[in-house]
């Protein structure tokens, strides 16, 4: 076969199965004994579903002989965030706490990759409750970054991307509040998408409780992959309505044609931002030019306003469920909340009227600058990835670590698409651009970077080190 299976590509491995030139039982195998491989040295995956992805597979084998219809990703592999509902499965959401509650149902991403034939492999590790941008988990301990075993995988997905980067799974699903599925991709050097607001069903039966406000306006279920290819199919795949969330809908992928314009914010106002990464930014900027897009450094107006607008509603959000965080939570998840939590006046129907009116404006702002710049394009985190534990070792770190994931933040706070996508490798790390668009135009957002995947190449899978 060349290269060996775990290597490949979601798309690539559904072309050989379903041409029969490998078997699904192959291919689980295959990332099975990378997993025993690799993991002990990563911890990515916190869950290994053997017996279960082998009868799967194996099911997968006897309906390909039968000749039945095939699903798009028919007997490959993806694993799933420990956040996620996978039935017979414990929801932990990497907490101490949880390692006992049992998912009843499949959440509806997972039923939707079911459906499209592929098979569940592995839970993989996040921070306690998703937050924390550092995959540090009080049940699991921590996940390392395949490029440099000392440095953050990122979080809160950031088992996922490590687990994708280092030839674990081909494809996997995480989710993204603040920028969850997004700065691991960076971390590790993948592809994913944030999709619009609305575009993925979402819902836990787990869940002993309904979402808070800062989950029901900004947490999104996204797909990660190393090629943006496989975050296009991925997101084929998951879009659309469900019965248990109220918020999803069923809308097109692709709309209408735009100018091939973007905005570049190489060095996003409100922080400093590393050379390393500005210039990973204008390498993406050079690949759209070449393209043919109009390239113009220029941001939208409010942004920084944007970022504070997060930063409240998040903030007045979880203050709800305080005294329920501090009974549960582990204590590296305490001390980053301890740190990075601002005092906000006390929540009034004058102040949230106000915060929502805030948060009206900026998306209004951002919806005029679209008309004239389609997309807008910069980086994912400012800095590179930190050590493991540096995030928590004292105040002014943690408010670093804000400051750093900064330019995630509109995304999340206006439902906004933005896909991720590395543009090289700077002193051992990835660098990467993030693009974002108008709602429902995840369309432009892959288009674009496609376009520079195709110009830098995938860096994934690497070998952990």
């Amino acid at each position: 076969m060349g290269e060996e299976l775990w290597s490949k590509s979601a798309g690539e491995l559904a072309t050989l199965i379903r041409a029969r030139d490998v078997s699904s039982r192959e291919v689980i195998d295959a990332h099975l004994d990378r997993i025993a491989d690799v993991n002990p040295h990563v911890n990515a995956i916190v869950a290994v579903l053997t017996d279960d992805a082998r009868h799967a597979a194996d099911a997968a084998d006897a309906a390909t002989a039968r000749g039945d219809a095939h699903g798009v990703w028919h007997g490959v592999p993806f694993t799933i965030k420990a956040n996620i509902d996978v039935a017979g499965q414990a929801t932990t959401e990497g907490a101490e706490s949880l390692k006992d509650l049992i998912a009843p149902s499949d959440a509806p991403v997972v039923a939707r990759m079911r459906a499209a034939g592929a098979i569940p492999l592995g839970r993989t590790n996040m921070p306690d409750f998703g937050l924390r941008i550092n995959s540090e988990s009080s049940l699991y301990g921590s996940t390392g970054n395949p490029w440099d075993l000392s440095r953050t995988a990122g979080g809160s997905s950031g088992g996922e991307a490590a687990a994708i980067a280092s030839g674990m799974s081909p494809v996997g699903l995480g989710n993204d509040i603040g920028g969850s599925v997004r700065n691991p991709a960076y971390c590790c050097g993948i592809a994913s998408i944030k999709p619009s607001f609305g575009r993925i069903a979402q819902g836990n039966e787990s869940s002993p409780i309904d979402p808070l406000l800062a989950s029901q306006l900004m947490l999104v279920q996204g797909p990660m992959a190393r090629s943006v290819r496989d975050v296009r199919v991925a997101l084929g795949i998951l879009a659309g309505a469900d019965p248990r969330d109220p918020h999803a809908v069923d809308a097109p992928i692709d709309g209408p044609a735009r100018p091939r314009r973007a905005a570049l914010i190489p060095e996003p106002p409100g922080g400093s931002t590393h050379p390393d990464v500005a210039e990973g930014v204008r390498a993406a900027g050079r690949a759209l030019e070449n393209a043919g897009y109009e390239v113009e450094e220029i941001s939208p107006p409010r942004l920084v306003e944007s970022y504070l607008a997060w930063t409240e509603l998040m903030t007045t959000s979880l203050d709800a469920l305080a005294p329920l965080m501090d009974m549960l939570m582990g204590e590296g998840g305490k001390k980053f909340l301890e740190f990075t939590t601002f005092e906000y006046p006390e929540v009034t129907p004058a102040t949230l009227t106000a915060m929502h009116q805030t948060r009206y404006g900026i998306a209004k702002s951002f919806q005029e600058f679209f008309g004239e710049y389609p997309i807008i394009v910069g980086p994912t985190w400012t800095q590179p990835p930190f050590p493991l534990g540096w995030d928590i070792a004292s105040r002014e770190n943690a408010i670093q670590v804000l400051e750093m994931f900064r330019f995630v933040l509109p995304a999340n706070v206006l439902g906004l698409p933005a896909a991720c996508v590395p543009t090289g490798v700077a002193n051992g790390l990835p660098v990467g651009a993030q693009i974002i668009s108008s709602r429902f135009r995840e369309d432009l957002c892959l288009d674009a970077a496609e376009i520079i995947e195709d110009a830098v190449g995938v860096l994934t899978p690497v070998t952990p080190r």
